[in-house]
């Protein structure tokens, strides 16, 4: 426990508004100045006036007035919906400031241009910002917000995983309460400060002011004496309540005060057609965009491939989409010609290659890939020309993961979440972990997402995505 704590604790929640106010108003200043120049330059017009009140006043005022609103100061949350605040954030400031030119009447005198140019960058540099120094905060453990766990099973080691893996959270974990032995893995390097009935010292000790109580398996009535305790003593409290893995996507908290209950209300995001239509048009509009940016990756691609081995530079295999309608799902080929008469005869002749295929259809050392196939699937490029099938109508961006008909069995009751939506190139299975993934942990993971979808988790997942690829983790 370091002796600086109790300073840590105390001004951390002073300071780091302060930073982030200052880093905001730099990233609109660039955002402003950016958009000035790139505007001049393009139009070859040089004759554009912004009075400086407006330019380094009134205009990054308005951003920090909705950023304050949206509560981006005073509140931690992953850094995916952080990026939802600021593009909501942007879409108000720009607004404000164009009824802000007509009110003035210069708004004639204002370059359109500029004003759609500063929107887009502001909320980029926004995002970029504040991930650098939440990134730079963290690396140096600086400004972070001390918080202390009750429970260290398996629920609070995903908390504290979930905590180190996103810049967003900015805390610092300063150890853990717990009644029964911590086991191996991630919290092992978190100190143990005493039992769940120490509390109340644990906290006045170290002058703790947050606090999250990851044990959803406690009985409830100590639950609920556990939260009386803890809530008096500290500014801010979390609690996991025991619903993990339920579909939390969307979800109304509604308080029934008299009978003092808590009542959830559960969406089924993408049960709705005018969600469905959104991330249709979402899926075109990306797909196209992108097929035109890396067409000279695909021609590279498919030119190795053909130059590798004899056969077609495309593979075609028989999945399953949206309500079971079966369809030609596109890749690189990275295997032989005879890979399914290699199949087969390995499967006859090696009976733990049998049992790896028939835990989860995939082998991790396959004779059948080739010298390209290899390197394709290491880096999932193999999957690059299931865009067509986004384009065609029977893929998404993002969605579950294609499956043959022999897997159908295997999803259970979750079939009906399946089929309801198309497969995706990337999706749940793909950021977390891939291969490395259980099978029943995948079903889990695609009708989660079925469930909770937003336009917000795509971009996530897409983004997530390339940091997967480009490690190369759980590929094969």
């Amino acid at each position: 426990m370091p002796e600086n704590f109790q300073k840590i604790n105390k001004y951390t929640n002073l300071i780091l508004p302060v930073v982030l106010v200052f880093i905001d108003y730099l990233a609109i200043v660039c955002a402003e100045s950016l958009a000035f120049n790139f505007r001049n330059w393009y139009t070859g017009n040089t004759s554009l006036h912004i009075s400086w009140l407006n330019f380094w006043v009134v205009f990054p005022a308005l951003y920090l007035i909705f950023l304050n609103i949206e509560q981006l100061y005073n509140r931690r949350a992953q850094f995916w919906q952080i990026i939802q605040k600021l593009f909501v954030t942007s879409c108000y400031a720009i607004t404000s400031i164009i009824i802000l030119l007509y009110i003035a009447r210069i708004a004639g005198s204002t370059s359109r241009m500029f004003i759609a140019v500063f929107w887009i960058l502001s909320f980029i540099l926004l995002v970029v910002f504040r991930y650098i120094v939440k990134k730079v905060l963290e690396k140096y453990q600086l400004l972070q917000v001390p918080v202390l766990i009750i429970g260290a099973g398996k629920t609070a080691e995903l908390l504290v995983q979930g905590i180190k893996d996103d810049a967003g959270m900015g805390y610092k974990i300063i150890g853990l309460l717990e009644d029964n032995k911590v086991e191996d893995g991630v919290l092992e390097k978190y100190p143990v400060l005493g039992k769940f009935s120490d509390a109340e010292q644990v906290i006045s000790k170290y002058n703790i002011q947050h606090v999250f109580i990851a044990a959803p398996g406690l009985e409830q009535g100590k639950l609920t004496k556990l939260i009386y305790k803890v809530q008096p003593l500290v500014k801010s409290m979390g609690v996991i309540p025991n619903l993990v893995g339920v579909p939390m996507g969307g979800i109304e908290a509604e308080s029934l005060f008299n009978e003092k209950l808590m009542l959830l209300r559960l969406r089924n995001n993408l049960a709705r057609p005018v969600n469905r239509w959104i991330k249709t048009i979402f899926d075109y509009v990306l797909t196209i965009t992108g097929t035109i940016a890396i067409s000279p990756i695909l021609i590279v691609i498919a030119l190795w491939i053909y130059k590798d081995s004899p056969g077609p530079v495309i593979f075609k295999h028989r999945r399953i989409g949206k309500n079971g309608k079966e369809f030609n799902c596109y890749k690189f080929r990275s295997m032989c010609v005879d890979a399914k008469e290699k199949l087969e005869q390995l499967l006859a002749n090696d009976p733990e290659a049998r049992a790896e295929w028939e835990k989860d259809f995939k082998l991790k050392n396959d004779p059948r890939i080739t010298k390209s196939g290899a390197f394709l699937r290491k880096t999932s490029l193999d999957e690059l020309p299931q865009i067509f099938n986004v384009l065609k109508g029977e893929m998404s961006l993002v969605g579950p993961r294609p499956i043959i008909r022999d897997e159908m069995i295997r999803y259970g009751e979750h079939i009906d979440d399946y089929l309801m939506v198309k497969p995706g190139i990337t999706g749940m299975w793909q950021v977390s972990g891939r291969s490395d993934t259980g099978y029943k942990e995948r079903v889990q993971l695609d009708s989660w997402y079925v469930r909770n979808w937003s336009v917000w988790l795509d971009l996530m997942l897409l983004w997530r995505t390339g940091r997967i690829v480009v490690q190369g983790k759980g590929a094969y």
